[in-house]
């Protein structure tokens, strides 16, 4: 738990609602009308009015950034403070409005009542909006079960995923907003996942930064947090959730969210514990549980290692074995007060020390590997390198597969196929253009060029003309407009 900065107004004991209670009539200042009114005016922590003398009125999503940037600029001065009124901000129009932009932006299947983003759009989106802010105005608002689903993970197993419906996304939507900006302030810089202007290129390069110096961070633990979104203790999450916000309707919303049923198979299951995967605000309370852990091992064991944290993937980088081992006591530890556990298959420590063994994260596989520019002068110094690790290179290959194979094969213009293909591979190249990636760019670029062909063979009925096949070359399908891998690596600093 973590104390000093978190501490607690006397005055704001923390509130935390067991269950999700009915909407009393006469309870409080709503947000939509008589004296609440003055909140729906007020747009950020300074009270000031929206009205502006300038007569270019500042959009809808100008109006919300500004709102964020003053809660993080108030939840930064104070740490220990405890925000109420959110719930306002949550209904406001442009923030829903700005909430509806994100949610059809990402896309997504449809939950369980089968609504779709085309169907809303029938539908009508104003009204669509009108009716999720009057049901929030009038405290009737409740989140239907989510959609279980799964997805192939790339050892063959599956990994269970819930989808909201396109309501309650929005509505999960404009809280991350507004709840956001306030525990960004208390976040750590050992934390990269699902945050604002930070990656997993950053996350990469604080490790390869930290490994550059001599002998250090030689030894690593790789480690991974058992069933981490399913093993989230939802009376654990709330009081960290209540640090920081005061407000019933808001944490009563946040509870609604952690506590709806799962819909499989027709089949309608309660959630004792955990997170789906799939709900918009899933990665915020995620970051918001583990926070703990990020700031107790900064705090009292930021002398073993280096503590690198994506989600629920994280690794700790030390300059001995004996620190290592001590860093895997001390994180089984901490964990075990989280009520989690570390994965013992997909846990262990590694030794870099001279390119002896290397390890898997974030997609890539990181290895130590000796200069060669400062081979030929006589120095032989090791430098951490990565590049996309075998399961990275093993899923754009079966894309790419998919988007060639014989389902295409009716297709008359190669075009066609290009322009489906090229997002893959752009999307591809410029995660893993920040590393050491040119031969495993070589070998895609090979790869599609191999396949490209296939399908111009095919399409030729398997008797091309007298050399016609010599011409299927990777210059051929480049001068129609196929994307090449090979000679797009940048430095992170240029990327």
């Amino acid at each position: 738990m973590v104390k000093a900065s978190l501490v607690q107004r006397e005055s704001e004991g923390a509130v935390v609602p067991k269950r999700p209670e009915k909407q009393k009539a006469g309870r409080g200042k709503g947000p939509c009308g008589g004296a609440a009114g003055a909140g729906g005016k007020r747009e950020g922590m300074a009270g000031r009015s929206s009205r502006s003398n300038n007569p270019a009125r500042p959009s809808m999503s100008v109006k919300v950034r500004r709102l964020q940037r003053r809660l993080w600029a108030a939840a930064k001065r104070s740490p220990g403070r405890r925000f109420h009124a959110l719930y306002d901000r949550i209904c406001r129009k442009d923030v829903l409005w700005e909430a509806w932009l994100r949610v059809k932006r990402n896309g997504g299947a449809a939950g369980v009542d089968s609504q779709t983003m085309a169907a809303i759009e029938s539908y009508g989106v104003k009204k669509f909006m009108r009716e999720i802010h009057a049901e929030l105005c009038a405290g009737t608002y409740r989140p239907r079960a989510v959609l279980r689903t799964y997805i192939p993970k790339a050892d063959g197993k599956k990994r269970p995923l819930g989808i909201p419906t396109v309501r309650d996304r929005v509505v999960q939507a404009a809280a991350k907003l507004v709840l956001e900006p306030l525990f960004e302030a208390d976040f750590l810089p050992c934390s990269h996942g699902f945050r604002p202007k930070r990656s997993a290129t950053d996350a990469l390069e604080v490790l390869r930064k930290r490994a550059y110096v001599g002998a250090q961070g030689n030894h690593v633990l790789d480690a991974d947090i058992r069933d981490y979104f399913g093993s989230i203790d939802h009376e654990l999450l709330m009081e960290r959730v209540a640090l920081r916000v005061s407000d019933r309707r808001v944490l009563k919303l946040v509870r609604q969210w952690l506590e709806v049923g799962v819909m499989e198979d027709g089949t309608e299951t309660a959630m004792l514990s955990g997170t789906p995967q799939g709900g918009v605000i899933s990665p915020l309370l995620s970051n918001i549980y583990l926070h703990a852990f990020d700031a107790e091992w900064t705090q009292q064991h930021a002398h073993l290692g280096q503590l690198v944290r994506y989600a629920d993937d994280f690794v700790v980088m030390c300059d001995t074995a004996k620190a290592c081992e001590e860093a895997e006591e001390t994180v089984r530890g901490i964990l075990a007060r989280q009520k989690l556990e570390l994965h013992p298959d997909k846990t262990r420590r590694v030794e870099l020390t001279q390119g002896r063994e290397g390890f898997d994260f974030l997609g890539c596989h990181l290895h130590k590997r000796v200069s060669g520019r400062l081979l030929e002068k006589g120095i032989r110094r090791y430098y951490l390198q990565r590049w996309p690790a075998p399961r990275a290179m093993k899923r754009v290959r079966q894309r790419v597969k998919e988007m060639t194979d014989r389902r295409w094969h009716g297709v008359k213009d190669v075009k066609e196929i290009l322009q489906r293909l090229n997002p893959v591979l752009r999307g591809w190249g410029n995660y893993f253009k920040t590393g050491n990636a040119t031969t495993k760019f070589v070998q895609v670029d090979r790869y599609v060029t191999r396949r490209l062909t296939r399908f111009m063979l095919k399409r030729a009925g398997g008797r091309p003309r007298a050399g016609q096949l010599a011409t299927w070359t990777q210059d051929f399908f480049r001068a129609l407009g196929l994307h090449i891998l090979r000679g797009t690596i940048q430095y992170p600093e240029a990327a």
